[in-house]
């Protein structure tokens, strides 16, 4: 009977050793990303329940207002496509704003790429979905503080995104037992929540003058041309002064 050596059973010992520690490491930064989530989540529940109260206020079926939490995850373009549809306006309009809108994804995608690379290809739709400003921010903040990124990230976007879902639906379905129309204080959510998230992104005179250019553009055109593109045509032009601008300093 031959006898397996010393050498190839300390190997074996050694490698379960390491699959252990690297597995125990792995839940532990999965489990990280879960505790860094609920900050987000937090943030959520409030302007999440105001897009479900909001959504049905507007005429949407509460489970339709639900499954577009589901299937989009990105707040401000959910609350502007919400605006656009209670109008009546365009598919085609709808849709290119909603693009314009989360076109930033575009860079917050490449600057998470560099923490995340050499996964297999699956996993990069998967965690672009995820994806949004909060979850970016926390993430670019904390991926230091951790050795396997892709679990944190995992753990952070799953969690935030079901509180976004959630509480989009505790919104939705309250409307169905509380009647929200009788006042018109809902009819402020909408335009008092992009005002907070423009002030926020304001830092400068710079910016103060794109985005007035904007609001001027927006108003020229609803009166020139009417229907729902002049929003898409003012945040088009002045993305482009805004550039313009950039490139000049």
């Amino acid at each position: 009977m031959r006898l397996i050596p010393d050498s190839l059973i300390k190997k074996e010992k050694d490698d379960n050793l390491m699959f252990e520690s690297s597995r125990e490491s792995r839940i532990k930064d999965f489990k990280f990303g879960i505790k860094s989530a609920l900050p987000i989540i937090l943030g959520y529940l409030p302007i999440g329940t105001a897009y479900g109260i909001l959504a049905v206020n507007k005429g949407i079926k509460p489970v339709y207002a639900v499954f577009m939490s589901v299937f989009v995850f990105a707040g401000s373009s959910q609350l502007v496509a919400l605006e656009m549809i209670a109008s009546n306006a365009a598919i085609l309009a709808i849709v290119a704003m909603t693009f314009l809108v989360n076109l930033r994804h575009v860079l917050l995608s490449a600057s998470l790429s560099l923490h995340l690379k050499n996964l297999p290809s699956f996993w990069y739709p998967i965690l672009g979905f995820f994806i949004t400003d909060e979850a970016f921010a926390v993430a670019m903040a904390e991926f230091d503080n951790v050795d396997h990124k892709k679990e944190y990230y995992l753990a952070l976007g799953i969690f935030s995104y079901l509180g976004w879902v959630f509480s989009s639906a505790f919104g939705a379905f309250l409307s169905e037992f509380i009647n929200f129309k009788s006042g018109g204080a809902l009819d402020f959510v909408l335009p008092a929540m992009f005002i907070v998230l423009l002030l926020i992104q304001i830092s400068g005179r710079k910016d103060l003058f794109v985005a007035f250019t904007a609001a001027v553009l927006s108003l020229f055109f609803a009166v020139g041309i009417g229907g729902s593109w002049n929003i898409i045509l003012a945040a088009g032009l002045a993305a482009l002064l805004g550039v313009y601008m950039d490139g000049g300093e």
